[in-house]
């Protein structure tokens, strides 16, 4: 898992790098409040003044990793549209190989979250929507016929190459990125 922003106070950055580590290791649900406050060492009340409820701190914690993944994939180096969506979908391989992968953060919030409607489910459909939309622009970009289609299916491809990276063995990553790219994309 990345570290997150260092903007806040202490206390409210303790509390969300203390949340990151334990929701993504064992899962949101699972996780209490009370052990979130003990191993951030932080006062009950620092907590509910920076986020007034668990879910609160669930959606901070999502905000913080798409606003990693956003400045990840912005830094990429310029290069060609076909390029640039393999650099995109490598970090997924990237991710996987830097030990301690427990899968997408956003997919597994969401499996824990089935009401659409929550804040957490919202947050999660602005990620997908933010990353729909970057594949699509280098769709574009590459001249892509039906681009809003490719990109579906390559969110749909990321998907589950973020399970198979957690699942299966996180090597096999790179060539099936470049195989279904191959395929998905015919050559101009």
């Amino acid at each position: 898992m990345e570290k997150s922003d260092p903007s806040g106070t202490p206390a409210r950055q303790r509390l969300l790098e203390t949340a990151t580590r334990l929701f993504y290791a064992g899962g949101i649900h699972a996780v209490g409040i009370d052990r979130i406050i003990a191993e951030a060492g932080v006062a009950k009340a620092t907590f509910y003044s920076h986020f007034p409820s668990k879910d609160d701190l669930v959606v901070a914690y999502l905000e913080d990793q798409d606003r990693i993944g956003r400045a990840a994939v912005a830094a990429l180096p310029p290069q060609p549209p076909r390029k640039r969506l393999a650099a995109i979908l490598g970090r997924i391989s990237t991710a996987a190989v830097a030990g301690d992968y427990r899968g997408c953060p956003f997919l597994n919030a969401a499996a824990e979250y089935a009401d659409p409607a929550s804040p957490v489910r919202r947050a999660i459909d602005a990620r997908r929507a933010w990353y729909h939309g970057v594949l699509r622009e280098q769709l574009v970009a590459d001249g892509d016929p039906a681009p809003e289609v490719s990109a579906a299916l390559l969110v749909a491809l990321s998907d589950g190459l973020l399970e198979i990276a957690y699942l299966d063995d996180p090597r096999s990553v790179p060539a099936l990125i470049e195989a279904a790219l191959q395929r998905l994309l015919p050559a101009r």
